[in-house]
């Protein structure tokens, strides 16, 4: 089977500083994979050289088979990959509800066309209230996205990332900056928008991490030291030397 990304000796530079070293990483479909490390380790430079931001300096990228080599970001999403972003990235002054709908055009077959009217296409207000009632928004609907808490914006966000109908899903630090009850409502809303999807993501909370992810991989100065199941990784030494530490007892 093919896997939903695979990456091969990949590296980046920027000058002579090597940021990315080689990384070789299988994802299969379905999978709920979790990229950790230390501060430094790369694995922002990771995220954007997937999702087209960066070109690799070497090595191979390939999504459901197909080479992403220079690649614009938005011809990855619409071979199905979509992504979120460490700092929520969302129309403030729309409406919950615009905001969905926005994120649905092209998937639902709308281009550029100055004659069209959104507001008229019944499929398109099915699509977006469908998504806002996944992602326990439906309530705050009419309201300006910049007034949701940040919890719900970050819900939000997801919601915009899963509209397009990628199936292959990257979350950068879902949850950073939230209480506890925030984290525990995100976590439970990747759990059930991600069914049947591929998760990719990068979270600093252990917690999380081993609660959601089948695999984790764990990059340090670029170079990936272990790859395995929750209970592997927590047993490895050598990420228990390089990162994790006492910090795996608590969890």
């Amino acid at each position: 089977m093919t896997a939903a990304l695979e990456l091969n000796a990949l590296t980046k530079s920027f000058g002579k500083t090597e940021i990315i070293r080689g990384v070789d990483l299988s994802i299969p479909k379905g999978e709920r994979h979790a990229i950790i490390g230390p501060n430094g380790a790369g694995k922002s430079t990771l995220f954007n050289l997937i999702t087209g931001r960066f070109p690799q300096t070497g090595g191979s990228i390939a999504l459901h088979g197909a080479d992403l080599a220079g690649k614009a970001p938005f011809e990855i999403n619409r071979m199905g990959l979509s992504r979120s972003f460490q700092i929520t990235n969302i129309f403030p002054k729309m409406t919950v509800f615009e905001n969905v709908r926005c994120s649905l055009l092209w998937s639902m077959g709308y281009r550029y066309n100055f004659w069209s009217m959104v507001s008229r296409s019944p499929a398109l207000t099915t699509g977006a209230d469908a998504i806002l009632e996944q992602i326990n928004l439906t309530a705050r609907r009419d309201l300006p996205a910049g007034v949701l808490s940040y919890a719900e914006q970050r819900a939000l966000e997801i919601g915009i990332t899963i509209a397009g109908g990628a199936d292959v899903i990257m979350l950068d630090e879902p949850t950073a900056g939230m209480s506890h009850s925030e984290t525990d409502y995100i976590v439970e809303l990747i759990r059930t928008v991600t069914v049947g999807k591929t998760l990719i993501m990068v979270e600093h909370d252990m917690g999380v991490v081993f609660g959601l992810a089948d695999r984790i991989s764990v990059l340090v100065y670029g170079e990936i030291i272990a790859t395995g199941t929750p209970e592997a990784v927590r047993a490895d030494p050598r990420v228990q030397e390089a990162y994790l530490g006492a910090a795996l007892e608590d969890h």
